[in-house]
Protein backbone atom coordinates (compact mmCIF):
# COMPACT_ATOMS: atom_id res chain seq x y z
CA UNK A 1 0.00 0.00 0.00
CA UNK A 2 0.95 3.62 -0.73
CA UNK A 3 1.62 5.91 2.59
CA UNK A 4 -0.89 8.16 2.04
CA UNK A 5 -1.92 11.08 4.33
CA UNK A 6 -4.88 12.77 5.09
CA UNK A 7 -5.56 16.32 3.82
CA UNK A 8 -7.66 17.99 6.65
CA UNK A 9 -7.69 22.10 6.46
CA UNK A 10 -5.26 23.85 8.42
CA UNK A 11 -6.07 26.67 10.29
CA UNK A 12 -5.01 30.19 8.35
CA UNK A 13 -2.55 30.90 10.55
CA UNK A 14 -0.66 27.46 9.79
CA UNK A 15 -0.92 27.47 6.59
CA UNK A 16 1.03 31.11 6.25
CA UNK A 17 -1.33 32.52 3.90
CA UNK A 18 -5.17 33.67 4.18
CA UNK A 19 -7.23 31.06 2.68
CA UNK A 20 -10.44 32.65 0.62
CA UNK A 21 -13.50 32.42 2.04
CA UNK A 22 -15.98 30.14 0.00
CA UNK A 23 -19.11 31.24 -1.41
CA UNK A 24 -22.47 30.00 -0.44
CA UNK A 25 -24.08 26.93 -2.66
CA UNK A 26 -20.86 25.32 -1.77
CA UNK A 27 -21.75 22.28 0.75
CA UNK A 28 -18.45 21.86 2.77
CA UNK A 29 -17.84 25.29 4.62
CA UNK A 30 -14.21 25.21 4.63
CA UNK A 31 -11.73 23.82 2.10
CA UNK A 32 -8.25 22.86 2.15
CA UNK A 33 -6.11 25.27 -0.42
CA UNK A 34 -4.81 24.30 -3.74
CA UNK A 35 -1.40 23.36 -3.53
CA UNK A 36 -1.04 24.67 -0.49
CA UNK A 37 2.65 24.84 -0.68
CA UNK A 38 2.82 27.43 -3.14
CA UNK A 39 -0.97 28.61 -2.34
CA UNK A 40 -0.96 32.51 -1.97
CA UNK A 41 2.88 32.96 -2.18
CA UNK A 42 3.56 35.31 -4.73
CA UNK A 43 2.31 38.71 -3.66
CA UNK A 44 0.76 41.37 -6.17
CA UNK A 45 0.71 45.04 -6.16
CA UNK A 46 -2.59 47.56 -5.24
CA UNK A 47 -5.29 48.65 -7.57
CA UNK A 48 -3.94 51.69 -8.16
CA UNK A 49 -0.35 50.60 -9.42
CA UNK A 50 0.50 50.85 -13.25
CA UNK A 51 -1.19 48.00 -15.49
CA UNK A 52 2.29 46.56 -16.41
CA UNK A 53 3.39 46.18 -12.87
CA UNK A 54 0.26 44.25 -11.99
CA UNK A 55 0.49 42.21 -15.89
CA UNK A 56 3.95 41.30 -14.48
CA UNK A 57 2.75 40.05 -11.01
CA UNK A 58 0.02 37.79 -12.46
CA UNK A 59 2.08 36.37 -15.34
CA UNK A 60 3.27 33.28 -15.67
CA UNK A 61 0.37 30.70 -15.27
CA UNK A 62 -1.07 31.14 -18.44
CA UNK A 63 2.29 30.10 -19.66
CA UNK A 64 1.82 26.70 -17.89
CA UNK A 65 -1.07 26.27 -19.27
CA UNK A 66 -0.24 26.65 -22.92
CA UNK A 67 2.83 24.18 -22.87
CA UNK A 68 0.24 21.30 -22.63
CA UNK A 69 -0.95 23.00 -26.19
CA UNK A 70 2.45 22.62 -27.37
CA UNK A 71 3.06 18.99 -25.91
CA UNK A 72 4.13 16.30 -27.76
CA UNK A 73 1.08 15.06 -29.01
CA UNK A 74 0.34 17.69 -30.56
CA UNK A 75 3.47 17.04 -32.94
CA UNK A 76 2.02 14.04 -33.85
CA UNK A 77 -1.47 15.21 -34.77
CA UNK A 78 0.02 18.28 -36.58
CA UNK A 79 2.56 16.69 -38.52
CA UNK A 80 -0.11 14.04 -40.06
CA UNK A 81 -2.78 16.76 -40.47
CA UNK A 82 -0.39 18.79 -42.49
CA UNK A 83 1.35 15.88 -44.75
CA UNK A 84 -1.93 14.69 -45.49
CA UNK A 85 -4.43 17.36 -46.06
CA UNK A 86 -1.55 20.51 -46.30
CA UNK A 87 -2.71 23.63 -45.00
CA UNK A 88 -6.70 22.43 -44.41
CA UNK A 89 -6.71 21.91 -40.77
CA UNK A 90 -5.28 25.31 -39.68
CA UNK A 91 -9.21 26.15 -39.48
CA UNK A 92 -9.08 22.87 -36.37
CA UNK A 93 -6.26 24.30 -34.62
CA UNK A 94 -7.69 28.09 -34.74
CA UNK A 95 -10.99 27.16 -33.32
CA UNK A 96 -9.42 24.72 -31.00
CA UNK A 97 -7.34 27.70 -29.05
CA UNK A 98 -10.67 29.81 -29.40
CA UNK A 99 -11.91 27.18 -27.54
CA UNK A 100 -9.21 26.90 -24.63
CA UNK A 101 -9.01 30.71 -24.40
CA UNK A 102 -12.64 30.75 -23.15
CA UNK A 103 -12.31 27.45 -21.02
CA UNK A 104 -9.04 28.57 -19.85
CA UNK A 105 -10.80 31.82 -18.78
CA UNK A 106 -13.14 29.87 -17.20
CA UNK A 107 -11.02 28.08 -15.16
CA UNK A 108 -9.34 31.05 -14.24
CA UNK A 109 -12.23 32.45 -12.76
CA UNK A 110 -13.49 29.47 -10.55
CA UNK A 111 -10.55 29.00 -9.02
CA UNK A 112 -10.11 33.01 -8.55
CA UNK A 113 -13.23 33.24 -6.84
CA UNK A 114 -14.59 30.01 -5.08
CA UNK A 115 -10.45 29.44 -4.26
CA UNK A 116 -11.42 25.89 -5.24
CA UNK A 117 -9.89 24.09 -8.12
CA UNK A 118 -11.99 22.43 -10.71
CA UNK A 119 -11.12 18.64 -8.70
CA UNK A 120 -12.24 20.09 -5.42
CA UNK A 121 -14.95 21.97 -6.75
CA UNK A 122 -16.41 18.94 -8.27
CA UNK A 123 -15.36 16.31 -4.58
CA UNK A 124 -17.64 19.36 -2.68
CA UNK A 125 -20.70 19.31 -6.01
CA UNK A 126 -21.13 15.55 -6.96
CA UNK A 127 -21.90 12.50 -5.05
CA UNK A 128 -18.88 10.53 -3.90
CA UNK A 129 -19.38 7.80 -6.63
CA UNK A 130 -19.98 10.51 -9.53
CA UNK A 131 -16.63 12.04 -8.02
CA UNK A 132 -14.68 9.10 -8.15
CA UNK A 133 -15.63 8.61 -12.05
CA UNK A 134 -14.68 11.62 -12.70
CA UNK A 135 -11.19 11.25 -11.11
CA UNK A 136 -10.34 7.72 -12.69
CA UNK A 137 -11.51 9.19 -15.96
CA UNK A 138 -9.22 12.48 -15.28
CA UNK A 139 -6.60 9.98 -14.18
CA UNK A 140 -6.89 8.45 -17.46
CA UNK A 141 -6.65 11.45 -19.35
CA UNK A 142 -3.12 12.33 -17.53
CA UNK A 143 -1.58 9.04 -18.01
CA UNK A 144 -2.45 9.60 -21.84
CA UNK A 145 -1.07 13.04 -21.55
CA UNK A 146 2.08 11.50 -19.61
CA UNK A 147 2.05 9.11 -22.77
CA UNK A 148 2.72 11.74 -24.86
CA UNK A 149 5.73 13.60 -22.79
CA UNK A 150 7.15 9.98 -22.54
CA UNK A 151 7.38 9.13 -26.40
CA UNK A 152 7.87 12.32 -27.49
CA UNK A 153 11.23 12.93 -25.07
CA UNK A 154 12.25 9.68 -25.92
CA UNK A 155 12.02 10.81 -29.41
CA UNK A 156 13.55 13.71 -29.08
CA UNK A 157 17.32 11.76 -27.03
CA UNK A 158 17.09 9.49 -29.79
CA UNK A 159 17.09 12.03 -32.87
CA UNK A 160 20.24 13.95 -30.66
CA UNK A 161 22.38 11.74 -29.14
CA UNK A 162 21.47 8.33 -30.65
CA UNK A 163 20.04 7.00 -27.73
CA UNK A 164 17.44 3.79 -28.49
CA UNK A 165 13.68 4.62 -27.71
CA UNK A 166 13.54 1.84 -25.04
CA UNK A 167 16.40 3.25 -22.86
CA UNK A 168 14.97 6.81 -23.74
CA UNK A 169 12.18 5.86 -22.51
CA UNK A 170 13.54 4.19 -19.39
CA UNK A 171 15.26 7.26 -18.67
CA UNK A 172 12.49 9.59 -18.67
CA UNK A 173 11.45 7.68 -15.05
CA UNK A 174 14.23 9.72 -13.36
CA UNK A 175 13.10 13.47 -14.51
CA UNK A 176 10.68 12.85 -11.33
CA UNK A 177 14.23 13.86 -9.32
CA UNK A 178 14.64 17.05 -11.41
CA UNK A 179 11.17 18.00 -11.16
CA UNK A 180 11.41 18.03 -7.19
CA UNK A 181 14.49 19.89 -6.92
CA UNK A 182 12.49 22.48 -8.97
CA UNK A 183 9.20 22.53 -7.20
CA UNK A 184 11.17 23.19 -3.59
CA UNK A 185 12.68 26.42 -5.17
CA UNK A 186 9.50 28.53 -5.56
CA UNK A 187 6.66 28.71 -7.86
CA UNK A 188 8.47 31.70 -9.63
CA UNK A 189 11.31 29.33 -10.81
CA UNK A 190 8.93 27.00 -12.25
CA UNK A 191 7.54 29.33 -14.14
CA UNK A 192 11.09 30.65 -15.41
CA UNK A 193 11.92 27.52 -16.48
CA UNK A 194 8.29 27.04 -18.24
CA UNK A 195 9.16 30.58 -20.07
CA UNK A 196 12.51 29.80 -21.21
CA UNK A 197 11.47 26.34 -22.56
CA UNK A 198 8.87 28.14 -24.59
CA UNK A 199 11.25 30.47 -25.88
CA UNK A 200 13.51 27.98 -27.85
CA UNK A 201 10.49 26.11 -29.20
CA UNK A 202 9.00 29.50 -30.20
CA UNK A 203 12.59 30.38 -31.96
CA UNK A 204 13.16 26.59 -33.45
CA UNK A 205 10.14 26.85 -35.15
CA UNK A 206 10.59 30.83 -36.50
CA UNK A 207 13.08 29.13 -37.94
CA UNK A 208 11.14 26.63 -39.60
CA UNK A 209 8.71 28.67 -40.73
CA UNK A 210 11.26 30.60 -42.94
CA UNK A 211 13.44 27.93 -44.32
CA UNK A 212 10.67 25.87 -45.94
CA UNK A 213 9.26 28.76 -47.44
CA UNK A 214 4.87 27.81 -47.07
CA UNK A 215 2.39 29.63 -49.08
CA UNK A 216 1.33 32.13 -47.93
CA UNK A 217 -2.09 32.69 -49.18
CA UNK A 218 -2.47 28.88 -48.60
CA UNK A 219 -1.74 29.22 -45.14
CA UNK A 220 -4.62 32.35 -44.82
CA UNK A 221 -6.99 30.11 -46.62
CA UNK A 222 -6.72 27.36 -44.47
CA UNK A 223 -7.62 28.90 -41.14
CA UNK A 224 -11.15 29.12 -42.74
CA UNK A 225 -13.44 25.94 -42.11
CA UNK A 226 -14.60 23.35 -44.46
CA UNK A 227 -17.16 21.02 -44.33
CA UNK A 228 -14.71 17.98 -45.27
CA UNK A 229 -12.90 18.39 -41.90
CA UNK A 230 -16.55 16.75 -40.65
CA UNK A 231 -17.30 14.73 -43.38
CA UNK A 232 -14.06 12.86 -44.29
CA UNK A 233 -13.44 10.25 -41.56
CA UNK A 234 -10.10 10.12 -41.70
CA UNK A 235 -9.43 13.61 -41.77
CA UNK A 236 -12.07 14.01 -38.31
CA UNK A 237 -10.22 11.66 -36.79
CA UNK A 238 -7.07 13.60 -36.95
CA UNK A 239 -8.66 16.93 -36.41
CA UNK A 240 -10.59 15.33 -33.01
CA UNK A 241 -6.84 13.98 -32.23
CA UNK A 242 -5.89 18.28 -32.76
CA UNK A 243 -8.34 19.19 -30.57
CA UNK A 244 -8.06 16.68 -28.00
CA UNK A 245 -4.10 18.20 -27.73
CA UNK A 246 -4.97 21.30 -28.10
CA UNK A 247 -7.91 21.56 -25.34
CA UNK A 248 -6.36 19.47 -22.63
CA UNK A 249 -8.70 18.32 -20.38
CA UNK A 250 -6.12 18.60 -16.98
CA UNK A 251 -4.93 22.02 -17.84
CA UNK A 252 -8.32 23.07 -16.95
CA UNK A 253 -8.04 21.68 -13.43
CA UNK A 254 -4.32 22.80 -13.60
CA UNK A 255 -5.25 26.74 -14.32
CA UNK A 256 -7.85 27.04 -11.46
CA UNK A 257 -5.08 25.63 -9.25
CA UNK A 258 -1.96 27.93 -10.34
CA UNK A 259 -4.06 31.20 -10.12
CA UNK A 260 -4.44 30.84 -6.32
CA UNK A 261 -0.25 30.98 -5.99
CA UNK A 262 -0.79 34.90 -6.34
CA UNK A 263 -2.20 36.83 -2.97
CA UNK A 264 -4.95 38.72 -4.08
CA UNK A 265 -7.45 40.74 -1.97
CA UNK A 266 -10.38 38.37 -1.12
CA UNK A 267 -12.76 41.74 -2.02
CA UNK A 268 -14.98 41.95 -5.27
CA UNK A 269 -12.65 44.51 -6.76
CA UNK A 270 -9.48 42.52 -5.55
CA UNK A 271 -11.28 39.38 -7.53
CA UNK A 272 -11.86 41.51 -10.95
CA UNK A 273 -8.53 42.19 -11.10
CA UNK A 274 -6.91 39.34 -10.64
CA UNK A 275 -9.64 37.88 -13.37
CA UNK A 276 -8.74 40.39 -15.59
CA UNK A 277 -4.80 39.69 -15.49
CA UNK A 278 -5.22 35.53 -15.25
CA UNK A 279 -7.69 36.08 -18.18
CA UNK A 280 -5.21 38.58 -20.21
CA UNK A 281 -1.79 36.24 -19.31
CA UNK A 282 -3.51 32.86 -20.39
CA UNK A 283 -5.01 34.70 -23.81
CA UNK A 284 -1.65 36.13 -24.99
CA UNK A 285 -0.01 32.81 -23.80
CA UNK A 286 -2.35 30.63 -25.84
CA UNK A 287 -1.45 32.63 -28.92
CA UNK A 288 1.74 31.57 -28.52
CA UNK A 289 0.53 27.81 -28.44
CA UNK A 290 -1.52 28.79 -31.00
CA UNK A 291 1.67 29.93 -33.67
CA UNK A 292 3.79 26.82 -32.52
CA UNK A 293 0.90 24.03 -33.21
CA UNK A 294 0.41 26.04 -36.50
CA UNK A 295 3.92 26.24 -37.49
CA UNK A 296 4.30 22.78 -37.17
CA UNK A 297 1.29 21.98 -39.51
CA UNK A 298 2.58 24.69 -41.92
CA UNK A 299 6.20 23.32 -41.88
CA UNK A 300 4.63 19.89 -42.20
CA UNK A 301 2.32 21.04 -45.19
CA UNK A 302 5.15 22.97 -47.13
CA UNK A 303 8.06 20.48 -46.82
CA UNK A 304 5.86 16.92 -47.03
CA UNK A 305 2.41 17.66 -48.58
CA UNK A 306 4.12 19.72 -51.28
CA UNK A 307 6.09 16.99 -52.43
CA UNK A 308 3.47 14.63 -52.35
CA UNK A 309 5.01 12.93 -49.04
CA UNK A 310 1.46 12.51 -47.49
CA UNK A 311 1.90 9.94 -45.20
CA UNK A 312 4.36 11.53 -43.10
CA UNK A 313 2.99 11.10 -39.53
CA UNK A 314 5.56 9.91 -37.64
CA UNK A 315 8.00 12.23 -35.79
CA UNK A 316 11.34 10.43 -36.85
CA UNK A 317 10.74 10.14 -40.48
CA UNK A 318 9.42 14.08 -40.36
CA UNK A 319 13.42 14.71 -38.85
CA UNK A 320 15.21 12.59 -41.43
CA UNK A 321 13.16 14.18 -43.94
CA UNK A 322 13.64 17.70 -43.43
CA UNK A 323 17.04 18.54 -44.14
CA UNK A 324 17.01 16.58 -47.48
CA UNK A 325 14.01 18.34 -48.79
CA UNK A 326 15.06 21.80 -47.08
CA UNK A 327 18.43 21.88 -47.29
CA UNK A 328 19.07 23.12 -44.24
CA UNK A 329 21.33 21.60 -42.39
CA UNK A 330 20.08 22.76 -38.98
CA UNK A 331 16.33 22.05 -39.69
CA UNK A 332 16.50 18.83 -38.39
CA UNK A 333 18.66 19.48 -35.23
CA UNK A 334 16.67 22.73 -34.16
CA UNK A 335 13.38 20.38 -34.93
CA UNK A 336 14.74 17.67 -32.28
CA UNK A 337 15.50 20.94 -29.77
CA UNK A 338 12.24 22.01 -29.60
CA UNK A 339 10.74 18.28 -29.46
CA UNK A 340 12.88 17.61 -26.62
CA UNK A 341 12.09 21.11 -24.86
CA UNK A 342 8.62 20.50 -25.15
CA UNK A 343 8.46 17.49 -23.12
CA UNK A 344 10.40 18.36 -20.78
CA UNK A 345 7.58 21.34 -19.80
CA UNK A 346 4.98 19.29 -20.46
CA UNK A 347 6.59 17.66 -17.40
CA UNK A 348 6.85 20.04 -15.20
CA UNK A 349 3.01 20.88 -15.54
CA UNK A 350 1.92 17.63 -15.54
CA UNK A 351 3.25 16.55 -12.36
CA UNK A 352 1.74 19.72 -11.13
CA UNK A 353 -1.61 18.35 -12.62
CA UNK A 354 -1.36 15.14 -11.22
CA UNK A 355 -1.03 16.04 -7.58
CA UNK A 356 -4.06 18.81 -8.17
CA UNK A 357 -6.44 16.12 -9.29
CA UNK A 358 -5.51 13.70 -6.75
CA UNK A 359 -5.57 15.92 -3.83
CA UNK A 360 -8.47 17.35 -4.95
CA UNK A 361 -10.84 14.85 -5.69
CA UNK A 362 -9.92 12.10 -3.21
CA UNK A 363 -8.96 14.76 -0.09
CA UNK A 364 -5.35 12.96 0.26
CA UNK A 365 -1.76 13.72 -0.21
CA UNK A 366 0.86 11.25 -1.69
CA UNK A 367 4.36 11.40 -1.67
CA UNK A 368 5.51 13.68 -4.65
CA UNK A 369 7.97 11.60 -5.17
CA UNK A 370 5.87 8.97 -5.20
CA UNK A 371 2.83 10.00 -7.02
CA UNK A 372 5.18 10.76 -9.79
CA UNK A 373 6.96 7.88 -10.18
CA UNK A 374 3.38 5.99 -10.27
CA UNK A 375 2.24 8.18 -12.82
CA UNK A 376 5.19 8.02 -14.96
CA UNK A 377 5.03 4.37 -14.72
CA UNK A 378 1.88 3.99 -16.27
CA UNK A 379 3.17 5.43 -19.05
CA UNK A 380 6.39 4.05 -19.34
CA UNK A 381 4.70 0.43 -19.46
CA UNK A 382 2.12 1.04 -22.60
CA UNK A 383 5.14 3.37 -24.12
CA UNK A 384 7.59 0.21 -23.68
CA UNK A 385 5.63 -2.35 -24.59
CA UNK A 386 4.46 -1.00 -28.18
CA UNK A 387 7.87 0.59 -29.15
CA UNK A 388 9.41 -3.37 -28.44
CA UNK A 389 6.38 -5.11 -30.41
CA UNK A 390 6.28 -1.94 -33.32
CA UNK A 391 8.85 -0.02 -33.37
CA UNK A 392 9.20 3.71 -33.90
CA UNK A 393 5.83 3.42 -36.17
CA UNK A 394 3.78 1.83 -33.19
CA UNK A 395 5.48 4.72 -31.18
CA UNK A 396 3.94 7.53 -33.59
CA UNK A 397 0.47 5.86 -33.40
CA UNK A 398 0.77 5.80 -30.10
CA UNK A 399 0.85 9.26 -29.52
CA UNK A 400 -1.72 10.37 -31.76
CA UNK A 401 -4.14 7.96 -30.09
CA UNK A 402 -3.41 9.68 -27.19
CA UNK A 403 -4.11 12.84 -28.00
CA UNK A 404 -7.75 10.89 -29.10
CA UNK A 405 -8.29 9.30 -25.68
CA UNK A 406 -7.46 13.32 -24.03
CA UNK A 407 -10.18 14.34 -26.48
CA UNK A 408 -12.97 11.99 -25.03
CA UNK A 409 -12.24 12.86 -21.53
CA UNK A 410 -12.65 16.42 -22.35
CA UNK A 411 -16.18 16.70 -22.03
CA UNK A 412 -15.88 15.41 -18.54
CA UNK A 413 -14.09 18.40 -17.59
CA UNK A 414 -15.74 21.29 -19.73
CA UNK A 415 -19.33 20.40 -18.71
CA UNK A 416 -18.75 20.84 -14.92
CA UNK A 417 -16.75 23.92 -15.45
CA UNK A 418 -19.66 25.40 -16.98
CA UNK A 419 -22.19 24.40 -14.79
CA UNK A 420 -20.02 25.42 -11.81
CA UNK A 421 -19.15 28.71 -13.31
CA UNK A 422 -22.60 29.91 -14.70
CA UNK A 423 -24.15 28.98 -11.14
CA UNK A 424 -25.13 32.49 -9.23
CA UNK A 425 -25.62 30.10 -6.08
CA UNK A 426 -21.79 29.29 -6.36
CA UNK A 427 -19.99 32.39 -7.98
CA UNK A 428 -22.13 35.14 -6.89
CA UNK A 429 -21.68 38.37 -9.01
CA UNK A 430 -19.08 36.46 -10.94
CA UNK A 431 -21.34 34.19 -12.79
CA UNK A 432 -21.09 33.56 -16.27
CA UNK A 433 -23.33 35.90 -18.59
CA UNK A 434 -25.83 35.14 -20.70
CA UNK A 435 -23.49 35.30 -23.86
CA UNK A 436 -20.56 33.63 -22.09
CA UNK A 437 -23.08 30.70 -20.50
CA UNK A 438 -24.66 30.25 -23.93
CA UNK A 439 -21.23 30.37 -25.89
CA UNK A 440 -19.75 27.81 -23.10
CA UNK A 441 -22.36 25.24 -23.70
CA UNK A 442 -22.49 25.71 -27.11
CA UNK A 443 -18.36 25.03 -27.01
CA UNK A 444 -19.36 22.07 -25.03
CA UNK A 445 -22.02 20.75 -27.23
CA UNK A 446 -19.27 20.84 -29.91
CA UNK A 447 -16.82 18.87 -28.33
CA UNK A 448 -19.26 16.08 -27.34
CA UNK A 449 -20.84 16.09 -30.61
CA UNK A 450 -17.79 15.48 -32.20
CA UNK A 451 -16.48 12.71 -30.09
CA UNK A 452 -19.77 10.82 -30.43
CA UNK A 453 -19.72 11.54 -34.57
CA UNK A 454 -16.10 10.23 -34.31
CA UNK A 455 -17.13 7.12 -32.11
CA UNK A 456 -19.69 6.03 -34.57
CA UNK A 457 -17.48 6.45 -37.48
CA UNK A 458 -14.81 3.80 -35.89
CA UNK A 459 -16.95 1.77 -35.17
CA UNK A 460 -19.88 1.39 -37.26
CA UNK A 461 -18.96 2.66 -40.59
Amino acid sequence: MFPLVASPAPPPEAAGTPVPQPEAGWRHPRTAPSLREVFGTIKVPPASASFWRKMFAFWGPGLMVAVGYMDPGNWATDLAGGSRYGYTLLSVILISNLFAMLLQHLAAKLGIVSGRDLAQACRDHYSKPVAMVLWFLCEVAIAACDLAEVIGSAIALNLLFGLPLTWGVVLTVLDVLVVLYFQNKGFRVIESIVAGLIVIIFGCFVYEIIVSNPDYYAMLGGLVPRPEVVTNPQMLYIAIGILGATVMPHNLYLHSSIVQTRQIEQTEAGKRMAIKFATIDSTVALFLAFFVNAAILVTAAATFHKGGMYEVADINDAHKLLTPVLGAGAASTLFAVALLASGQNSTLTGTLAGQIVMEGFLNIQLRPWLRRLLTRSIAVVPALVVILLYGEKGAGQLLVLSQVILSFQLSFAVVPLVLFTSSRAKMGVFANSAVVRITAWLVSGIIIALNVYLLFQTFFD
